[in-house]
């Protein structure tokens, strides 16, 4: 991959956990990460804190930015109704990345930032083709940055990274609809 310098990326972070080794590779790119913790799909309050509280210790560990929206499950259940039962990975799921990702174009937009990626795909539960893909749809003034941050054990030292900071870690990936299928 090619140096930048001085750029500016806003990274979506779907928690503490996945976006530790991301941050730190962007950094190595040559990028100045913005984290973006846009996260109502999670299934109540309490967990929404849990990972907040989690992002800030490691964003303060990398010294990065962090902008946190506010919690608003009920716009993440409207636009999945009638997906409840969808299995996991499925339209579901793909929606409540496109929420997301389309969340995190604006607040690129508002700032005057011109990329944008996501930590979801450092998961081995998640589909990069797809992000990716949901990504680059998006993409108007602002770019997507695909990186594959599983790549080069990535999903490992995140976890490591995760462990030595002592966060939060979660086991399921955030709505109820996801309870018991990503553990």
């Amino acid at each position: 991959m090619e140096q930048n310098t001085n750029k500016k990326i806003l990274i979506h972070a779907c928690c503490g956990i996945c976006s530790g080794y991301p941050i730190s590779l962007l950094k190595e790119m040559g990028y100045e990460p913005v984290v973006y913790f846009c996260n109502s799909n999670l299934d109540t309050k309490e967990e929404y804190e849990r990972r907040l509280e989690a992002q800030k210790v490691v964003c303060m560990y990398h010294w990065v930015d962090l902008i946190a929206e506010e919690y608003r499950h009920e716009d993440f259940l409207e636009k999945v109704r009638g997906l409840e039962k969808e299995p996991e990975r499925g339209k579901r799921c793909d929606i409540c990345i496109k929420m997301r990702l389309s969340a995190a174009v604006s607040k690129a937009k508002e700032l005057g930032i011109k990329y944008f990626t996501t930590s979801l795909v450092i998961s081995p539960h998640k589909n990069f083709a797809k992000i990716t893909e949901i990504g680059k749809s998006l993409e108007n003034d602002i770019e997507y940055i695909a990186i594959d941050f599983k790549k080069k054990d990535g999903f490992l030292k995140t976890n490591r990274l995760s462990k030595d900071l002592g966060i939060y870690r979660q086991n399921y990936c955030g709505c109820e609809f996801s309870k018991g299928h990503l553990k």
